[in-house]
């Protein structure tokens, strides 16, 4: 990929460089602090409240309550400019932590599992060197620290609250176990899956168990359901377009002699194209209502459309990996897309926006996310501040 973003004075990357380790152990001492304070979605009271003193500390102008819980700090540079913003969110899940560490989560079955106490530190990190930066930036940084990226709400909500009003351009980013720390990643196009949620109710007719053919078995139904359903990925969605159909959860019955009345599962869809999206749907309700013809019950279909792909802009993409080279050298490799889910995706409909990968994995360990015991390296944070330091610096030069 050619080197195509603006240059900035020779002792650029010094600088961040020097300012980054000047700074490092302070932000670790925040990370940490996070990370015994978990937070689940809109409720980062205590999170917000420490990213607003942070701010604040640094002379950055903020706006607190955003979305509930949500900040929003801004940079203005020395000459007028577009505007670019940075996101990083803030909430944890529902994980009781079993890591171990000294300053292990202090609130029992809440954990920072998904690293998101990395990205709110690594943020201000960003903000503390754009803010010393400022006069060779021609634009405006706005820093923002959404809520609830679990719950797939808080995005939406930022964007309702109008903090991509006037906005250019957008970088996200996240910590990837999967690469060791010093490396970054990137995936054009569709890098992220859309993800949407299903629930059948199947209804029979409950009976005695030594009699079935007096009662309708739902049970019997479903499961033949949840099978066909599995077809669908392998025999309906075109074999390029990556999609993922699982059932997460069924619930039905209460004894082992009663036919219950009803049976209830739910899953996920995940996809990378429209079209895929669309088949899978069509597809879960087509069958569910052969399944009622076919075995004598009825079918409740509830299916919810949740965020869209996360899709990777060249615009942004481009001189933010040319950045990341520059800065570092050559540490950014092109990844490929995950079936997992983001609601940055929202905010890349709204304006040209990427995600960059910042690599987390500890040496020795095979971490993965959203797992009881992940431990990140810590040195992500000083390189992932270098990184998103360098990319702002350059596209707004």
């Amino acid at each position: 990929m050619p080197d195509t973003s603006p240059h900035l004075p020779n002792d650029t990357q010094s600088a961040i460089a020097t300012i980054t380790a000047e700074i490092e152990a302070g932000l670790i001492e925040v990370r940490r602090d996070l990370h015994a304070h978990p937070e689940l979605a809109f409720e980062e009271f205590r999170t917000a409240g420490v990213v607003a003193r942070e701010l604040t500390r640094l002379g950055i102008a903020h706006e607190c309550g955003i979305a509930i819980t949500g900040v929003v700090g801004t940079i203005k540079g020395g000459r007028p400019g577009p505007t670019l913003v940075i996101r990083a969110d803030m909430d944890a899940l529902p994980i009781h932590e079993q890591t171990g560490q000294s300053f292990a989560s202090t609130k029992p079955g809440l954990m920072h599992a998904c690293g998101h106490d990395i990205h709110t530190t690594t943020l201000l990190g960003v903000a503390d060197v754009l803010n010393r930066l400022a006069p060779s930036l021609a634009g405006t940084v706005k820093l923002v620290f959404q809520p609830a990226e679990e719950a797939i709400g808080g995005a939406e909500k930022m964007i309702e609250a109008g903090v991509l009003e006037g906005v250019d351009m957008a970088i996200g980013f996240h910590n990837y176990p999967q690469l060791p720390v010093g490396q970054f990643g990137f995936c054009p196009g569709p890098a992220l899956a859309a993800a949407d949620t299903f629930e059948v109710t199947v209804h029979g007719k409950s009976g005695h168990a030594a009699h079935p053919y007096a009662a309708v078995d739902p049970i019997v139904a479903a499961a033949q359901l949840i099978c066909q359903l599995q077809t669908i990925v392998s025999r309906e969605v075109r074999p390029l377009h990556p999609a993922v159909v699982t059932v997460g959860a069924i619930n039905g019955g209460i004894a082992s002699n009663i036919i219950p009345d009803s049976v209830t599962f739910k899953g996920t869809v995940r996809t990378l194209h429209a079209e895929a999206q669309d088949t899978a749907e069509a597809a879960i309700k087509r069958l569910c209502a052969g399944m009622a013809e076919g075995m004598r019950v009825h079918c409740n279909v509830t299916y919810t459309r949740g965020v869209p792909a996360m899709l990777n802009n060249d615009s942004v993409l481009e001189p933010v990996v040319a950045s990341v080279r520059r800065q570092l050298g050559d540490v950014i490799h092109r990844t490929e897309p995950s079936m997992g889910a983001e609601d940055f995706a929202l905010m890349s409909q709204v304006v040209p926006a990427f995600q960059l990968g910042i690599g987390a994995g500890a040496p020795g360990r095979d971490d993965r996310l959203h797992n009881s015991g992940y431990q990140p390296d810590e040195a992500c944070i000083g390189l992932g501040v270098q990184a998103l330091s360098r990319a702002a610096l350059d596209m707004l030069s």
